[in-house]
């Protein structure tokens, strides 16, 4: 067996439904539209609450968290987060209490954004959520939740913590370690991969696992939240913590390591022109829906590279469809905004 493999056999999964395999489907139409050989990866089939490539994850994280014990378990991200919506849906189906750190990270006031799409889910799904102000404070916010965890621990609960932020294990990574594997099991041959690059755990798993596995493919992060300057550094630590925790060695060099934010502006979790046209075109040529955090900014991303012929003519190409549909329900009153100008 693969050392990759061997590795990630001694981690507990929960058992959160049907994950995998994916389908990998040849998007025919968009093919013929940007002159590529365009497949579709689809994570956002995945099936636990609404899908989405966070089930991959936190199938580790709450293998983890019941292995520990645990009966209740906390998460910070973004009003809209497709993990935490997944989060508590998990937490739904295993009999655990799920508490959600909402950080004010898009410049919002619109009240759909508040309280529809992923929010609506987390309180569909039972979940406890909280806001916290500030949503470029990775260290304020795991504070905040580590005093969250201190105050059910002093309720009788027994608190586990889904760090996101940057020097913890990075659990949810190894979902996509597999992912790579799943995906040769599928198509051995030589393709460009572009996906989502925003927390690391599903762009540096896909890569580790690539590279763990012997595959040499280009795979194509698309900047969802910080700059490729920013991202870079942070890529690179993600894999050699990847490596760790696995006890394997790092097979990811620096030069591994693509990243591009071209369709980056204006910030994470706003809507651009771009951004709508991308998603506009997925809809309305392979009836596929994308959201505008993560996967429209990617496939907008995708496009751009096409057009500017860093993926040549012709390229055989998988756009990994991390999910996140749920999400653009809350952006109807400002996508409705955006295209009447």
């Amino acid at each position: 067996m693969n050392d990759l493999l061997a590795a990630l056999a001694h981690f507990p999964q929960a058992p959160l439904g049907h994950v995998a395999p994916t389908p990998l489907e040849r998007a025919n139409r968009l093919s013929d539209a940007l002159g590529i050989d365009l497949w579709l990866k689809r994570d956002d089939v995945t099936g636990l609450g609404m899908g989405g490539n966070k089930v991959r994850q936190l199938a580790f994280y709450f293998g983890d968290a019941m292995a520990k014990g645990a009966d209740a378990v906390l998460i910070t991200g973004a009003v809209q987060s497709n993990f935490m919506r997944t989060a508590a849906a998990a937490g739904a189906k295993l009999g655990l209490s799920v508490h959600l750190q909402l950080e004010e990270r898009v410049p919002s006031n619109d009240p759909l954004y508040k309280t529809g799409g992923n929010v609506f889910l987390d309180d569909l799904f039972g979940a406890e959520r909280r806001s916290y102000p500030v949503g470029e404070d990775e260290a304020g916010a795991d504070r905040a939740l580590a005093a969250w965890a201190d105050e059910l621990r002093a309720n009788g609960k027994r608190p586990y913590i889904i760090p996101l932020g940057p020097g913890h294990p990075p659990l949810g990574a190894l979902g996509y370690c597999q992912a790579a594997a799943e995906y040769l099991e599928q198509y051995a041959q030589h393709t460009v991969h572009v996906i989502a690059s925003g927390s690391g755990a599903s762009h540096g798993g896909l890569l580790f696992g690539l590279r763990a596995l012997g595959c040499q493919d280009p795979v194509l992060g698309i900047c969802v939240r910080r700059s490729a300057g920013e991202q870079i550094p942070r890529m690179f630590d993600r894999c050699r913590e990847i490596g760790e925790l696995l006890g394997i060695e790092n097979p990811v060099y620096e030069d591994d390591i693509s990243l591009f934010d071209d369709v980056l502006a204006p910030g994470y979790g706003q809507l651009s022109q771009h951004v709508a046209e991308a998603i506009l075109m997925m809809a309305r040529l392979e009836g596929a829906v994308l959201d505008p955090v993560y996967t429209g900014k990617v496939f907008a991303g995708l496009i751009d590279l096409c057009r500017r012929h860093i993926i040549p003519s012709g390229e055989r190409v998988v756009f990994w469809h991390t999910g996140g549909a749920p999400g653009l329900f809350a952006y109807q009153n400002i996508w409705e905004d955006l295209l009447s100008k």
